[in-house]
């Protein structure tokens, strides 16, 4: 019986090798293909403790997942029992290269060993039931476009569940019989092995052998199919994932966007040639070999999908089917691709149509269509919640990047804000000399930059195009130059000099305008020696902190909502009137998830006294766009419910008397909203939106509400 077992098992594990081995190869041909990323591999060279930390929270940590709760808790025991029954296999081998009664000494003779492998093998099966009853009740069919799992492979997933049964319960048939038989050294620790084993008590020797033999056999002939399904399907991020968060971008994908590369550098505008560099991505070979990591890591699990403002709102983009459709695109297209030219004027009319190689990859007919590409607004919580580190806005921007440059296709009204860029460095195409006109408002004077910044001046203000320029956003500007000035911070402002930062260039795709826009900026802010930059909008905010080093530009950058706690802090800003208000904060996707700036603005209201706070039930890290990011401030909406829309809903169900918030851009977003919403008599004719640092400096200036009377019956 022993050689019996064993030739059926060699030859089982020869083949399964074979068939997982060649679909390896296919895929490590189609990553080699891939477009060069060398600041990946360097990152990960010069940042040991963050890619030990990245394994130890993200992958076994489950940092992500385990937010999820009850989901996240059902994955966690899965994916240990991924790793802790490794023994049982390990086990296993040993029993089919040397015989039923060979073990390994220590390893299969020591309880508590014994006890943690029936314990995690239980927990899993408890995660299988959570995950089945998690699908069934989320399934597309039940619940509609609302389900994070539409647009999955669903059926994929249900026959990893079936496998991942199988494991388990083959492995406590084996070791059943492994008891009976008495080849199962751990005794009473590997306690329901050990139960499962009284379900054989009587039989035969011979057929306990035979049994066990079968147990043996079926448990290892499980591994192999599943291995050589999970190299066929999304589950490969078993294997992937790890590799997929080594190589992310730190601290976690958001923040700066990614400088055009062409074959491993920086793209150089004055040299470059469409014709033989890459600008962005025109075609699935220009992705990186990264992209095409990031593509077969996707899990489908579909929570970027939840988190997305535009699939929430009735628009085409889900993340998750960009990652999933570039994914099919890139296997269909790979035999042609990773072929070499000979090879290639081989392939028929007919296997060129199969293998998509003609197939745009933007177009109304493409694989994704342009209405998918312009609804981001680049909020970015769709890398925030992704489990496994996809970094679905950088291959997003790089197709941007091509359809703006190459193919001059994006939405016309884009096309006035970025003539208006160019030629008078705003979005609105007002002159440069309005930018100083909030000045004249104020009752002191401050300084505006005519060469150099004097000695003793702590912060270059900037302003940014919005805080300038726009009536609304001017409150802001007014309100954080009052409080800086109280706080004796000398500050000053370039007012003219200042141009646009360009991220709605950059957001846009459109790198040329914003290189000429950073130049422009860079120059000017180390002419004035600029040191320390304070920024009110936390686009400006993140352009100038995480992009402007790739262009020469580094500076100390802090968002106003920083300076301002600090200031509190510290005690040279005091609040002392009340301000009786209910209020709720809307996180600005720029300034929260792409910097994890949660906790300034808050712990600023906090010190105001009177006001009470109440979040919306998406905050913080899973708070919900106001719809302006990403250059859709300058698009319209048309497809869909309105983003601000969605967003005023949310907080309007918090009963504000007031929304708070830390971004021009949201402050215009959520403003008009709320007007809709009073014109319809759903709003309070009172409700406003504000800037925190107004909360602020009314407080501080005495300028606070008090409640509200209750109105007196009349006798």
């Amino acid at each position: 019986m022993f050689w019996i077992t064993l030739v059926i098992g060699l030859a089982g594990t020869a083949v399964t090798l074979a068939l997982a081995g060649r679909r390896v190869m296919f895929l490590y041909a189609i990553a080699r293909s891939g477009q060069p990323d060398p600041e990946r591999v360097l990152q990960v060279k010069r940042d040991k403790k963050g890619d030990v930390e990245g394994q130890v929270t993200e992958v076994l940590g489950q940092r992500k997942l385990l937010k999820w709760s009850v989901a996240g808790a059902a994955h966690a025991a899965v994916m240990w029992a991924f790793f802790l029954l490794a023994t049982v296999y390990l086990e296993a081998a040993v029993a089919l290269l040397f015989g039923l009664d060979k073990h390994i000494p220590g390893l299969q003779t020591w309880a508590p060993i014994g006890f943690v492998q029936d314990t995690i093998a239980l927990a899993c099966a408890l995660g299988l039931a959570v995950f089945t009853a998690i699908r069934i009740k989320n399934s597309p069919k039940r619940i509609g476009r609302k389900s994070r799992f539409k647009g999955s492979h669903l059926s994929g997933a249900w026959i990893t569940l079936f496998m991942i049964f199988n494991v388990i319960w083959t492995m406590f048939f084996f070791r059943g019989l492994e008891r009976a038989s008495g080849n199962l050294d751990y005794g009473k620790g590997a306690y329901f092995s050990y139960a499962v084993g009284h379900l054989f008590d009587g039989l035969s020797h011979d057929t306990l052998e035979v049994l066990e033999s079968v147990g043996l056999l079926a448990h290892i002939a499980v591994a192999l199919i599943f291995l050589v399904f999970v190299v066929h399907s999304k589950h490969l991020h078993i294997f992937l994932a790890p590799l997929n968060v080594m190589f992310k971008r730190r601290p976690d994908g958001l923040g700066a966007v990614q400088p055009m590369m062409s074959d491993g550098k920086p793209l150089d505008f004055e040299e470059a040639d469409p014709d033989e560099d890459v600008f962005g991505r025109g075609k699935i070979e220009d992705f990186t070999w990264k992209g095409f990591l990031d593509m077969a890591t996707c899990t489908e699990c579909g929570r970027c999908q939840s988190q997305c403002p535009a699939w929430n709102t009735g628009k085409p983009l889900s993340p998750k089917m960009v990652i999933l459709e570039l994914r099919d695109h890139a296997l269909a297209k790979a035999p042609y691709f990773t072929a070499s030219e000979e090879q290639r004027e081989k392939f028929t009319d007919e296997q060129k149509a199969a293998m998509q190689v003609d197939r745009a990859l933007v177009a109304d007919d493409g694989v994704i269509h342009p209405d998918v590409l312009w609804s981001c607004t680049n909020c970015g919580a769709c890398v925030e919640q992704c489990p496994v580190d996809i970094e679905h806005i950088d291959h997003i921007l790089d197709m941007r990047r091509f359809q703006v440059m190459i193919e001059s296709s994006f939405p016309s009204e884009a096309g006035v804000m970025l003539k208006n860029l160019e030629n008078k460095g705003n979005p609105w195409g007002m002159s440069e000399t309005k930018r100083l006109d909030w000045i004249s408002e104020l009752d002191f004077e401050v300084e505006v930059v005519d060469d150099k910044l004097s000695e003793d001046t702590e912060y270059l203000f900037w302003v940014g195009c919005a805080g300038a320029l726009e009536d609304r956003a001017k409150k802001t500007t007014k309100a954080v130059a009052e409080l800086l000035h109280i706080a004796g911070v000398k500050f000053a402002v370039l007012g003219p000099m200042e141009a646009c930062t360009g991220d709605p260039a950059r957001r846009l795709g459109m790198e040329f305008v914003f290189q000429m826009l950073v130049q422009q900026n860079v120059e000017t802010l180390n002419d004035a020696g600029a040191k320390k930059i304070v920024a009110t909008c936390p686009h400006c905010f993140n352009t100038l902190a995480n992009e402007y080093p790739q262009l020469g530009g580094t500076y100390e950058v802090v968002h106003h909502t920083q300076l301002l706690a600090h200031l509190v802090e510290e005690g040279r800003l005091t609040p002392v009137a009340p301000i009786e208000e209910n209020i709720t904060y809307h996180d600005p996707c720029f300034l929260g998830r792409h910097n994890k700036v949660y906790k300034q603005p808050r712990d600023i209201m906090a010190t105001v006294p009177g006001v009470k706070t109440k979040e919306m039930h998406r905050h913080k890290d899973r708070g919900f766009c106001c719809g302006a990011g990403g250059a859709r401030m300058w698009m319209e909406e048309r497809i869909g419910k309105r983003i601000n829309t969605e967003r005023v809903d949310e907080a309007l169900a918090t009963d504000p008397d007031t929304v708070s918030t830390a971004c021009p851009f949201c402050l215009v977003m959520l403003g008009d909203a709320i007007n809709e919403k009073k014109n319809e008599g759903a709003a309070k004719e009172t409700l406003e939106v504000v800037d925190v640092s107004q909360l602020l400096i009314r407080s501080i200036k005495g300028e606070g509400t008090a409640p509200a009377k209750e109105p007196v019956a009349a006798e």
